[in-house]
């Protein structure tokens, strides 16, 4: 069954891929991370993102478009960001928690695990 890993990290955490002195940390760590699944195998794709100022939120209102900078919720009001995703291919949801236990943001942030939809069958 495929799983979502959402990787939320707090301003801090995030902070850290900027800061030239705590780059090669970061980094490694995530790099050793996501190898990891890989290397086992269980990996369907994902990807980082960049930091929530780079975003824009998108709505309809009676056919007019609505664009806004940031996020959705506004930025000051919550302690974590989405920093990144993975999509797994496990057994069950207790494997896809053991891969999101050993994720890097999961002591400063928080790391949330939602089933993929699966694919109507043909």
């Amino acid at each position: 069954m495929k799983y979502m890993l959402q990787f939320r990290e707090d301003a801090d955490e995030q902070s850290k891929h900027k800061d030239p002195a705590q780059q090669e940390a970061y980094f490694g760590g995530w790099g050793a991370y996501i190898g990891s699944i890989a290397q086992a195998g269980v990996m369907v794709s994902g990807e980082g993102l960049l930091s929530p100022d780079t975003a824009k939120t998108l709505r309809i209102e009676n056919g007019s478009r609505q664009i806004s900078d940031g996020p959705f919720a506004d930025i000051t009001d919550i302690k974590e960001m989405l920093s990144g995703y993975v999509i797994i291919d496990v057994h069950d949801l207790d494997a896809a928690l053991e891969w999101a236990a050993k994720a890097p943001c999961v002591t400063a942030g928080s790391v949330e695990v939602r089933p993929v939809l699966p694919q109507p069958s043909a």
